[in-house]
């Protein structure tokens, strides 16, 4: 295929996705033209058809009524004064004389001569007007003889007909000379007056077509007029969405799509305001939990290093530690419960870190078995934990942040799950996939879509586990910052599979992503609070 062929295809499918764009877009416009188009065409073909008929009947009335006053007139006046028994020659002459009236009609004349038979005269000669064109019906009401009454003081009266042959429409009169005489039978064409209607229904045709197109191209305008204003509503609508909220509409006039965009404006006004407060309140709640956590930070020191010395004084007891046995529980009680709020304000540091956006990516490259490795030896957890991965598999990764989800992700298999706890390495495309799973009870169905939640705890009756809650959060927040992803599911042979997919070479934080913040800390340890050499005896 040449470039310049696919260019054309290009074009036409440009051209056409645009139409077909451009026709969804305008489907309220497009019933608004048709519905006018409707409404015009049926008003148009109304009023034509109205006007065509009542000029049709005014036409032909007005012909009817000349032609039939003429013949009357000719028939009172030429055909009265023949005899009562007349020859065909004056039948003959009297029927032409007749048919030279103004209104040029043919007449035919049937009248009994002196010796009783019956004679015709036609304006046409032996070729014209004949009785054969009168309908049957029209000769039977010319002769039938009308009773006299005070209303009717004729016996025979005019009748006439309208009749179409070979497709030419004709006026049929006829009527009898009273006092005796000649019937008188007259056939008007009426092919000019056909020939005025069909002009005229012509005209009102192209009138009404005129008139539909006057309405498509109204209803267009109108359409424009109207929509316009509801099409700024809508793109004024999606930038909401998106976050200004700082938009506007300009209000002009006072109909209701200016009350509508006065409505919209104040809807987005209080929106401003109600979400400007919100994060005001959010904000002050973010540095309320990192000024308490920082000013935790100095008594936990202090305690920390008691409890040092406290657990030190418990390990040599042994050896002569001079420990009260009814001082000893609360003794290690106190060393637990301060390890545990030493951990809770680490992860609320590390927390607060991710909600202020403050958080920021170390990058290394790291060989990620060395790295888990590493990891669980560094909490004593070889004896508890298979490894399969092989070396070699590099990624640029945040070394720190790396151990934070490894941590909690193996202690939290270590401490809910079932040993030995597995963990495999891979690489897929440009990803490198950690697989952690345990041999435990695996992860109930409804606790599944929130074990990433922070603060919750799959069993409400445990609120003093040795957990804070915010482990998996934390490591989820971690894999988000490396832009990867982490899921968890049961395995099909038992036991909870936490799979941990990261980039390779992650892109580079966003100002989201980066800040300038203190990123110190452990940045999240795992909810277990295992340390060094009780990790193992925990398991």
């Amino acid at each position: 295929m040449t470039e310049e062929h696919q260019g054309g295809s290009r074009g036409w499918t440009a051209a056409r996705k645009g139409v077909w764009s451009w026709l969804r877009f305008t489907s309220l416009r497009l019933r608004l033209v048709l519905v006018f188009g409707l409404v015009a065409l049926t008003a148009a073909v109304s009023a034509s058809g109205i006007a065509y008929w009542l000029n049709r009947e005014a036409v032909l009335t007005r012909t009817q009524d000349a032609v039939l006053r003429d013949f009357e007139q000719e028939m009172q006046n030429r055909a009265g004064a023949l005899s009562e028994h007349p020859t065909q020659d004056e039948l003959q002459h009297t029927a032409g004389q007749m048919a030279n009236s103004s209104q040029r009609f043919g007449v035919l004349l049937v009248a009994e001569d002196a010796d009783g038979d019956t004679v015709y005269g036609s304006s046409g000669g032996l070729d014209g007007f004949a009785l054969s064109d009168v309908p049957e019906s029209l000769r039977t009401a010319v002769n039938k003889e009308q009773k006299l009454t005070s209303a009717n003081k004729h016996p025979y009266h005019l009748y006439w007909q309208r009749i179409t042959d070979d497709d030419t429409p004709y006026l049929v009169a006829g009527t009898k000379v009273i006092g005796g005489g000649p019937t008188g039978y007259m056939l008007k064409s009426l092919e000019p007056e056909a020939k005025d209607l069909n002009s005229l229904a012509w005209s009102l045709g192209i009138a009404t077509a005129l008139a539909l197109l006057g309405s498509a191209l109204l209803a267009q305008a109108l359409a424009t007029t109207v929509l316009k204003p509801v099409h700024r509503l809508g793109v004024a609508a999606r930038r909401l969405g998106e976050g200004r909220l700082d938009t506007r509409l300009r209000v002009s006039g006072t109909d209701e799509l200016a009350d509508l965009s006065r409505t919209f404006n104040s809807a987005a006004e209080n929106l401003e305001k109600r979400v400007a407060d919100m994060a005001g309140r959010e904000q002050a709640s973010r540095r309320f939990v990192a000024d308490m956590s920082h000013e935790l930070r100095t008594p936990l020191t202090a305690l920390t290093a008691v409890t040092e010395v406290l657990e030190e004084e418990l390990e040599f007891e042994g050896e002569g530690g001079s420990f009260d046995p009814m001082v000893e529980p609360a003794v290690r009680l106190v060393v637990s419960e301060t390890r545990r709020l030493n951990d809770l304000v680490e992860n609320l540091m590390e927390v607060t870190r991710f909600d202020a956006g403050t958080a920021r990516l170390v990058l290394d490259d790291v060989d990620v078995a060395d790295q888990i490795t590493a990891c669980i030896d560094a909490r004593a957890w070889l004896d508890a934990v298979d490894l399969d991965a092989e070396r070699g598999i590099h990624a640029r990764l945040d070394p720190r942040r790396l151990d934070v989800i490894l941590a909690n992700l193996i202690g939290n298999a270590l401490k809910h799950g079932g040993s030995p706890v597995r963990v495999s390495v891979a690489r897929a495309d440009d990803e490198v996939v950690i697989r952690v799973r345990d041999h435990g009870p695996g992860i109930p169905e409804d606790v599944l879509p929130h074990v990433f939640d922070r603060f919750y705890k799959a069993s409400a009756s445990r609120p003093r586990s040795e957990g804070s809650g915010l482990g998996l959060s934390i490591a989820l927040e971690n894999v988000h910052i490396h832009g990867g992803g982490i899921t968890a599911e049961n395995s099909p042979e038992g036991g909870a599979v936490f799979v941990l997919r990261l980039p390779q070479d992650p892109s580079p934080p966003t100002d989201e992503d980066a800040g300038d913040g203190d990123d110190g800390g452990t940045g999240g340890v795992p909810d277990d609070g295992s340390r060094g050499k009780d990790a193992k005896g925990q398991v």
